[in-house]
Parts: C-alpha cells; sequence; structure tokens
C-alpha cells in the first residue's frame, strides 16, 4: 500500500493531481480542497494516499491532509459510498464541516455533492454518527463540539430557528454550541446571527 506520494506537482485538473516522484507521475484523484491548497507550489508537494483496488482498475486518491483522507476512509466504509462519491462529498466540505455535519445529524450537507441523494446522505449520517464522535480527535481540534449540549433545551430551539432563517443545521450548530447553554434563545439566536455574518 503507498502511504504518501512527494514530489512535484507536474499536472492539475479539477478532481486530479500528479506527482512525480523518482521519474514517475503518480496521477492522484482529489478534491478541490486539496487542488486549492497545492496548485502553483513551486517546490515538493506531498500527498496522503489511499489506493483503491477493483478488479478492473487501480486507482490512487490523494489528500493534502490526514484530517481530509481519514474523512475520506470514513465516508467510503459507508455502503452504498464509492470513492469519487467521498471526492465528491469532500470537494463540497471540509473534514471539519463533514464530522459536524454528521454528528448534528444534517444530512442536507451531502446532497450538496454531485452524485449524491437524499438516502445516501442519510445513510451517511446514520452509519458514521457514532464513529464520528469516537474519531473527532482524527478530524481536528475544531470538531470537538458538546453536540449534547445542542442537542436540547434553549440550544435546540436556536438552532431550530436558525435553520427556518436558511442556514443549515451544522452551520447552526457550530455557532451556537459556543454560546453559553443557560443564554435565552433570543439572545441565543442574536449571538449567533453575528457569528454566522462574520463567517
Amino acid at each position: 500500500m503507498i502511504y504518501s506520494v512527494k514530489g512535484k506537482l507536474i499536472h492539475w485538473g479539477q478532481d486530479i493531481a500528479v506527482i512525480e516522484c523518482g521519474g514517475v507521475g503518480y496521477a492522484c484523484n482529489t478534491t478541490l480542497s486539496t487542488i486549492s491548497q497545492i496548485q502553483g507550489t513551486q517546490g515538493d508537494v506531498t500527498l496522503y494516499t489511499s489506493m483503491v483496488v477493483r478488479e478492473d482498475d487501480v486507482s490512487l486518491y490523494g489528500f493534502a491532509t490526514l484530517d481530509e483522507l481519514n474523512a475520506f476512509k470514513l465516508l467510503t466504509s459507508v455502503s452504498g459510498v464509492g470513492p469519487k462519491a467521498g471526492i465528491a462529498i469532500l470537494s463540497v466540505c471540509d473534514p471539519q464541516s463533514f464530522a459536524l455535519a454528521v454528528a448534528s445529524g444534517d444530512s442536507k450537507m451531502f446532497t450538496k455533492a454531485k452524485g449524491v441523494g437524499p438516502k445516501v446522505a442519510q445513510r451517511i449520517v446514520l452509519e458514521l454518527k457514532d464513529k464520528v464522535s469516537k474519531e473527532a480527535a482524527l478530524m481536528g481540534e475544531n470538531v470537538n463540539v458538546d453536540f449534547s449540549a445542542v442537542g436540547k433545551g434553549n440550544a435546540a430551539e436556536a438552532i431550530s430557528a436558525l435553520v427556518v432563517l436558511g442556514y443549515s443545521q451544522s452551520e447552526a450548530a457550530r455557532v451556537i454550541s459556543a454560546i453559553d447553554p443557560e443564554t435565552s434563545v433570543e439572545e441565543m439566536i442574536k449571538q449567533a446571527l453575528r457569528g454566522l455574518a462574520a463567517m
């Protein structure tokens, strides 16, 4: 198995990056986020990889961060979610947003990805909810949100109100989780709207 590739970026496109290592160009399927981080780099580029072997194909998937690779592995562990869908999802949300959407039950976030319908999105949330909470450390520090606090009381009411205003459940949960749970619903909404405007 290839853990990572390091070398010069010799070609990139919308969903592919070619890294030259020892005279060999490794074509890595990747996300828009990784492309934006590495394109135009003059020195060596490192991509953390996952190799997918099928009967008729061997493909390499590369990511600029271990967080993104771990999110990809979690996504492709869900039945019905292949590597292409995993790449599509991680092209519309970063690993922290992915983990937050799963933990807060925001399946609509995943339907923004090309080829991901509501049933698959709901299956992602259902199958990964427990895994994401256990593996939150792998996703980075920003996903350590107390979901038990945001799922009840004033926080739950404030999140519902923000969703009615057009924000996604995961966006609302992210800002509400940073507010004292004893705050009134009205004040929570005001503070959350200020926080969302600043994002």
